[in-house]
């Protein structure tokens, strides 16, 4: 129980808006600890995972509406196709593998608004610079799966999230060279 009363006082403390301000606006992305506490831990996996990739479909969403780039509308609609379709199936697996357990209480609450944050910078320089950390925290998360899931399905979605964000983060880093000299 103590386990995870930290997890949840560790989630609160990343989502709290008296935090600094980070490239994404209510949510510290660059990781997200995964407590194994009373709860599975590949519940709380998932449970994380969901809401990290939800933030992740709100930011891409707000590139196909705010980006200059083609580039940049390909890559948003990329991951809102990939992520929303592992949200999917993360919730099926939670429905089957955990049916009476409730989600975990950290990830219900309000997380504030997972948008872009206002700046100097162009947009697409913004997303580029915002996205990346947050995707460093979901392989972070995925890493962690790979030691301690349990269901061989977690490890095979980990090992999928790490490869093709790890790929993504190599084409924004060079975008950002490209396009903005970073």
């Amino acid at each position: 129980m103590q386990r995870l009363f930290v997890f949840l006082l560790v989630i609160l403390a990343a989502c709290s808006q008296s935090t600094p301000a980070t490239p994404m606006s209510g949510m510290d992305h660059s990781t997200m600890p995964m407590a194994h506490g009373n709860e599975p831990y590949d519940a709380l996996f998932i449970d994380s995972m969901i809401v990290h990739h939800e933030g992740a479909v709100t930011m891409a969403r707000q590139a196909l509406q705010e980006s200059q780039r083609a580039e940049i509308r390909q890559l948003a609609e990329a991951i809102i196709a990939t992520q929303e379709a592992e949200i999917a199936q993360m919730k099926a697996w939670r429905q089957e593998w955990y049916p009476d357990l409730p989600p975990t209480a950290g990830m219900a609450m309000e997380m504030g608004p997972m948008t872009v944050a206002e700046g100097d910078a162009p947009f697409d320089q913004r997303f580029i610079e915002a996205m990346i950390p947050h995707h460093e925290g979901a392989i972070a998360m995925a890493r962690d799966a790979l030691e301690k899931a349990e269901h061989a399905e977690i490890k095979a979605l980990a090992e999928a999230i790490i490869s093709a964000q790890e790929a993504e983060i190599a084409q924004m880093r060079e975008w950002l060279r490209t396009w903005f000299g970073k």
